[in-house]
Parts: C-alpha cells; sequence; structure tokens
C-alpha cells in the first residue's frame, strides 16, 4: 500500500496522468475534496487530473505514508501550485482504499478552506 501511494506521489510531479490512473481500480472514486461529488470509474478520475496537473501543482510529504492491518492507508502531503493571485500551498491528508488486487478502489482528499495558504502574491 505505501509503495502504491509512494508511486502515486512521484507520478503526479512527473506529470504522468496515466501513471496515476493506473494506480486506480476500473470501477474507483475519487472525492476530492471530501463533500464533493465523486469522481467515479478511469475516464472520470483521468479527467480529473489531467485538469489538476495542468495548474503545475507539485506534491510532497509532510509525514510518512501510513499504512494500517485493513485495506486502507493514509498520507499528509502539502500542494504547492501556482494561483491568480500568486503561490499557494494546501495541506491535504489523502486516504485510500485497497481492492483485493492492490489498486485503489477510493481515494477520499481530506482539506477545505482554512487548509489553504496564499504564500506569496503575484505584482
Amino acid at each position: 500500500m505505501k509503495a502504491a501511494m509512494q508511486e502515486y506521489i512521484d507520478a503526479f510531479n512527473r506529470v504522468d496522468v496515466d501513471g496515476i490512473v493506473n494506480l486506480y481500480a476500473d470501477d474507483a472514486t475519487v472525492e476530492d475534496p471530501v463533500g464533493s461529488p465523486p469522481k467515479v470509474g478511469k475516464a472520470a478520475i483521468a479527467e480529473f487530473y489531467q485538469m489538476a496537473i495542468k495548474t503545475g501543482a507539485k506534491l510532497s510529504l509532510a509525514a510518512p505514508i501510513r499504512g494500517s492491518h485493513g485495506n486502507s492507508a493514509a498520507m499528509a502531503f502539502d500542494v504547492q501550485l501556482n494561483m491568480p493571485e500568486g503561490s499557494a500551498v494546501i495541506r491535504v491528508i489523502d486516504v485510500m482504499t485497497f481492492n483485493e488486487a492492490g489498486k485503489f478502489s477510493s481515494m477520499r482528499a481530506y482539506w477545505g478552506q482554512g487548509d489553504m495558504e496564499l504564500l506569496g502574491t503575484k505584482k
């Protein structure tokens, strides 16, 4: 589980949408952020990551990836990105659930408005 989650970070930072999507089961769901409508299936998930990567975002772990005795694992990371207002960071915790084949069956991203910080403004 931890290796798959590290590969998720690495593929995102390589701008490798196919690499990210291949970590997911065919019927997987992505809820990013939690409370938003889930993206269901690989086509919707690929579209979501294509949009996310277009922002120029980069991910960096804030703590070691955590496993479990079950079929889920979690990781805390920072998303660095450029917004129209300037550079920003979003502090996120992702929880992935895995199927029997070791693929992500769901991803839930926990973050809200209070987890975003504007680092610098554009002039």
